[in-house]
Parts: C-alpha cells; structure tokens; sequence
C-alpha cells in the first residue's frame, strides 16, 4: 500500500462534487430492470452496474444512430449532425474513425508536450503575478485552449469567436433552445469555412491533416464529416479537458493531505489523476442513449429488444463489484479499467491529450506549489453547468 493510500481521500467529502442526476426516477419496470425517464420523455432502461454496462457499450448491436433523430430519445434538447462519431454505427463509425484514430495517438500527442510545458511555464509565470490569485483564470482556462489551438492550427484569437459558441453548445440548455441552435450553427459554418479553405489554417496542424487525408477512406470523407470529426476535437479538446482538469484540481484543494502526499510523492501524480478521471463526469450525464437491437440479458433482467438503454459509465465507475470503496481515490487501485472515457467504438480519441494535459497541470502544480490551499469557501464557489460540462469557474488560490 503507498503511502497517500493512508490519506483515504473519499470524494463524499467534496462539496457539490457531485450533481443532480440529469434524469427521473421511476418504479414503472414491466421487466424488472430499474428505468429512468429521460429528458424526452422517453422511458429507458437503467444500466448501472460495470458488467452490465461495459457489455452494452461494446455491443455494436446497441446502437446511437436512432436516436438521434427529431422526437427521439435524447439527454439533449434538439439532435446534433448525424456524422458525428457519437451518432455512428458500424461501419460508418469506423470509417470515420480510422482516419482519424492516428492523429491521436499516444505517440501523435506525445509531440504536442514542448508545447504544453511552454503554456504551463507562462501561465504559472501569469499565476505569480496575480494580486490576487485565482488557478482556474490564470491556468487551467488557459492551458486546454493554448493547445488545442497549435494543435488543430488556427490562431489562438480566433478563440474569441469559436470558444464562447461551443461553451453554449456544451451547456445545450433546455430553455433556450432557439439560442442554443443559433450558436451551434454559427460553430458549424465556422468549421466549415475551414474545411473548405474560406479561412486559413495552418499547414500541419489537425484541421490541415484531416483534409490531407479524407481520401484515406473509401468513400473518400465529404466536407460533412470532416466537418463532424472537427467539432469534436474544437469541442472535446478544449471544454471536456477543461471540466476534468478543473474538477480533480479542486478535488485536490479541497483535501489538501492528499496535495501534499503529491507534492511529497510524484510517482503517485499519473495513477491519482487516473482515480479522479474514473470519479469525475463531465456534466450531468454520462454517456448518450442507445436503443438495443437484440434481446440483452442484463444482471436485473432481460432488456427487450427496441428498448432505449442508459448504460450509466458514471454510476459503472462507481461500482463496488468492480471497485471496492468506490468513492476512496485510491492510487493502488487494480482491476478493470474505467469507463470515463467510453468503451467499445466509441471510446473518447482524445484520451491521451487528456491524460497528458492533466497529468501535467497537476504534477507541476503540486510539485511548485506545495502550499497552495483553497482561498474560498468550497460550497460557495460558482459553478458552470449544463448538459455535457459542469465545472468550478473560479478557485481563489493562496499559498
């Protein structure tokens, strides 16, 4: 056992960590496994155990496309782009992604670590400098963004215009949808211009890569789904990255034993950063209704086939079959893998830059500010919310 095991940080102890599920319960179960109704109204099946869950997202007869249609089953307010990797199925999924999936990988992200460790040193720089310090302003709002920018290729002040678009579309609030709708097609057309050469990108980065290689797939990619592929990576890079790192940054300052047991121990900083990735959703859901093709045998019971399925990573991750103390950030912890990056087809590509932003962020954080503590009270911090991102946007540091 290490020592930070002995620290026994549980995540019951953070205040607002969690939030208010983005469904109803209900007891209205003809088949005796546990329902929810949606947002839509729909009624779904309720999967919530890792078993059960890891089956249902590998299952490529569990399918999104469906549901992703006007009146259809859905977290969401209105539908996105059917091109999208996370309305796929086999095999368009897999064409799609196999134009892509070298782009990210480890060895491609590995190339962008100059760049990070630049963007860290100048935000730390920043960070100093503040009379009144704040890590969210100063750091971690900045690093995701800086490089994401040199990676897809497009000037950083672009973001002025492209970043305020896609937090609305990450927020995808119910009560303006008219609003929500506008921002999103204004971030479509503005990666459609890119795609089709209206505006400039740089040569090298992502967005010029992609467009070098629709021909790698047969048909070759239209504009569309170039397009799809890059609003993923305008969003997922930036935003989802954001939520992560901010929520295990305060995780950390609100249990400074266990910043100091980092500060002490950095071998501990990789696999305490895994434990919080498997703890932490990005905003109210966790994953995206499916509708199962075939008849599926679940650990509550026989799921029908044409039933809408929520197979619950977040609630997987937490999972005392599959991690004991599931709530304890237990950097000795072995077992399955977790499940916040997805599984099966639709496992998240930007795993690596994730995990190599916020290994980063965090390692250097706790290694040059040993002494950083929380300048605020936790339950009063603010917090943005929506759909898919729900993070702290201020942490008031002192050290």
């Amino acid at each position: 056992m290490s020592v930070v095991s002995a620290v026994r940080v549980s995540v019951e102890n953070v205040p607002n960590f969690d939030a208010p599920p983005a469904y109803e319960k209900t007891t209205d179960s003809p088949t005796g496994v546990s329902q929810i109704l949606l947002p839509s109204g729909h009624a779904a099946a309720h999967l919530t155990s890792y078993r059960d869950v890891s089956a249902v997202l590998a299952d490529p007869a569990s399918v999104r496309a469906v549901t992703n249609v006007e009146g259809g089953p859905s977290f969401l307010p209105t539908i996105m782009p059917k091109e999208m990797l996370l309305n796929l199925d086999v095999p368009d999924h897999a064409r799609m992604k196999n134009v892509a999936n070298a782009q990210y990988s480890v060895r491609a992200v590995e190339a962008l670590r100059p760049v990070l460790d630049e963007v860290v040193d100048e935000r730390f720089a920043a960070l100093r400098a503040e009379e009144r310090p704040d890590v969210f302003r100063a750091v971690l709002d900045e690093v995701p963004i800086r490089v994401n920018s040199v990676f897809l290729g497009l000037p950083l002040a672009e973001r002025e215009y492209y970043r305020p678009l896609g937090h609305m579309v990450q927020r995808a609030p119910a009560d303006d949808v008219e609003a929500l709708l506008a921002d999103f097609y204004r971030l479509y057309d503005y990666v459609l211009d890119l795609v089709r050469g209206v505006r400039p990108v740089q040569e090298g980065g992502l967005i010029h890569r992609f467009i070098e290689g629709r021909h790698n797939s047969t048909p070759p990619l239209s504009d569309e789904e170039l397009v799809a592929l890059l609003l993923g990576s305008l969003l997922g890079a930036d935003q989802n990255i954001l939520s992560v790192l901010t929520k295990s940054v305060y995780v950390l300052l609100t249990q400074p034993a266990l910043w100091t047991r980092l500060h002490e121990h950095p071998d501990l900083v990789a696999p305490t950063v895994e434990e919080l990735i498997r703890l932490i959703p990005l905003g109210t859901i966790s994953a995206f209704p499916r509708v199962v093709t075939r008849d599926v045998e679940t650990s509550e019971g026989l799921v029908p086939q044409g039933s809408v399925v929520y197979a619950d990573a977040f609630a997987a991750n937490r999972d005392p079959a599959a991690f004991p103390d599931p709530l304890v950030v237990d950097p000795d912890r072995s077992g399955p893998r977790h499940l916040q990056f997805g599984y099966g087809m639709h496992h998240c590509m930007g795993a690596a830059l994730a995990r190599m932003e916020i290994t980063t962020v965090i390692g250097r954080l706790t290694a040059e500010f040993p002494a950083m503590t929380l300048d605020a009270d936790p339950r009063e911090l603010p917090w943005d919310s929506g759909t898919v991102l729900r993070r702290p946007s201020s942490l008031p540091v002192r050290w």
